[in-house]
């Protein structure tokens, strides 16, 4: 579909969509037809503190959407086309403690953030333990919700309980606990709200009713969380309300266009991808990284930290599961150890972009020479459930030169998604006929090929990948506004390429994927001694 394709009566209604990754917004002007017409980015920085700590100011999120919101509109593609509402998709697993007035009492504690992790323990630990959770609240956590508080304190119920037992005072003053999403709905609408999807990882609904997801009484009790400082919930499809004044204003839009409840990252990458129907998955590469598909059913695999939850579509699972550090590795090789940002405009400036990144990586044969890089650099989440592990070069040796290492970096992200799948197979059970690629990591030709020969299975480049939670969003609005259906616009999203499995490369990826299994099994305990005291002198 091309932009003329729009043009013409009753074909130029367009929604906005704001996408706020951890590394900034996202705001894209999307056809109610499902085509990203416009998409403009800002950056927000991360601060990372002792003990574990990971946060933003939202104050940051709110200038960066406002200035990517005004450079949007006075892009040409803007022009004659109608803006008939907005949509907001975030990352997840995030906390803002905010006033009455929707104030933010301090930064957002953001998904990285593990501070929280010993109070989880204290919630979910009983005489009688399996796997770490006492059996008898591991059964009822698991039965009502799908899950239970992970133990890495990474979920918005660690956040809180870490600010009730750290930051009283705060906590104290806090009215409401959003999520990223959450919050920055308040900001348009002031309103308080969650969706039913957004609230999952605070561990207090009852999901087992996909129609009446609710609050549970007993949750809040064993998590120890005030129902009051919770929002209340609705359906990433619902209108929350007409955007304010104030905020039309600041974003340069008319005001009262409605506002439609939105949906977290996962749930809107999902839509993006153009795989929703069920069994039909697709593979985010981003800072962080996902592989996941919607299911018919209600499951939970507890050893492997994946369960199906409720999605965005009303009515339907997906299969949560996230990897801590994907693409954030390969930006963290760049400006870490290869090309670290000088004060001053420098001759590497140009070789630190990714594509010379690839480039570099184009040169080195698939094995990377028998090196091979583990992307834990901030522990992980699935398909292992481990704060302490770390990521790492292995079996360096001086032949290794920058090209090797960038390409160790893309196979080591790979191996883990191999990983990954093993479980996802086992949990839908049944082989993926193929998988949809997106995010930044599936702009990459290479890292789309490397993907498939690892993983061997065909692997599908969806056309600007970056913009698949855009997308999600923006067909999430259509839907929401009476556009369409999901299956029928979701099912228009373009793929750009197709990635064959190679035979050959994929015995060498088998071999190594072995050893990146057993380099795990083999140090986690090491990673344990090293990484168990987080107050440790940093």
């Amino acid at each position: 579909m091309t932009t003329a394709d729009l043009d013409g009566p009753g074909k130029t209604d367009c929604t906005l969509a704001i996408d706020l990754g951890t590394s900034g917004p996202k705001v894209a002007l999307v056809s109610v037809q499902g085509e990203v017409l416009a998409c403009e980015i800002e950056k927000t920085p991360v601060t990372l503190l002792p003990g574990g700590g990971a946060e933003q100011d939202p104050n940051d999120w709110w200038e960066a959407i406002c200035t990517a919101t005004h450079r949007l509109l006075a892009r040409p593609e803007v022009r004659n086309r109608t803006i008939v509402g907005l949509c907001c998709t975030t990352q997840w697993s995030g906390t803002v403690a905010v006033d009455r007035g929707g104030q933010p009492l301090g930064n957002a504690i953001i998904w990285m953030d593990a501070r929280g992790a010993p109070y989880v323990k204290r919630i979910t630990s009983g005489p009688v333990r399996l796997e770490g959770f006492g059996i008898d609240k591991l059964w009822t956590w698991v039965r009502l919700t799908g899950g239970i508080p992970g133990p890495s304190g990474k979920d918005p119920i660690a956040h809180i309980l870490f600010l009730k037992h750290e930051k009283p005072e705060l906590y104290a003053a806090t009215h409401k606990f959003l999520e990223p999403k959450d919050y920055l709905n308040f900001k348009l609408t002031g309103c308080f709200a969650a969706s039913t999807d957004s609230i999952i990882l605070h561990w207090v609904t009852d999901n087992r009713n996909i129609d009446r997801i609710d609050y549970h009484d007993g949750l809040l009790r064993m998590a120890g969380l005030d129902r009051a400082t919770l929002p209340d919930l609705k359906r990433a499809v619902d209108i929350l309300g007409p955007l304010l004044p104030d905020a039309a204003e600041a974003l340069g839009l008319p005001a009262g266009l409605p506002v439609v409840m939105g949906t977290p990252d996962l749930h809107s990458a999902a839509i993006g991808s153009g795989a929703v129907r069920d069994y039909e998955a697709h593979l985010y590469i981003g800072t962080s990284s996902w592989l996941t598909c919607h299911v018919p059913f209600k499951k939970t695999d507890l050893l492997h930290n994946m369960a199906s939850i409720p999605s965005a579509i009303p009515g339907r699972y997906f299969i949560a599961n996230e990897q801590e550090t994907a693409g954030g590795c390969l930006a963290f090789l760049r400006d870490n150890i290869l090309f670290p940002p000088a004060g001053e405009p420098s001759a590497d400036e140009g070789r630190r972009s990714f594509a010379a990144l690839e480039t570099l990586a184009r040169e080195i044969p698939a094995g990377s020479r028998g090196l091979i890089f583990t992307p834990w650099l901030y522990g992980e989440r699935t398909p292992v459930e481990d704060r302490l592990v770390r990521g790492g070069f292995h079996n360096l040796s001086l032949e290794a030169d920058r090209g090797t290492l960038v390409r160790a970096v893309m196979e080591g992200v790979a191996y883990n998604s191999r990983w990954l799948m093993t479980h996802v197979e086992k949990f839908i059970n049944r082989k993926l006929a193929h998988i949809h690629m997106v995010g930044g990591g599936a702009n990459s030709d290479l890292w789309c090929q490397i993907c498939a020969d690892v993983l061997n299975r065909t692997i599908h480049q969806v056309r600007d990948p970056v913009e698949a939670n855009a997308r999600g969003a923006g067909i999430l609005a259509a839907v929401a506004l009476g556009y369409g259906r999901f299956e029928d616009i979701a099912g228009g999203v373009a793929i750009a390429n197709t990635y064959v499995p190679d035979p050959g490369r994929h015995r060498r990826y088998q071999a190594l994927f072995h050893e990146f299994l057993q380099i795990y099994k083999k140090n986690r305990r090491i990673y344990a001694r090293l990484n168990q005291n987080p107050s440790r002198e940093r």
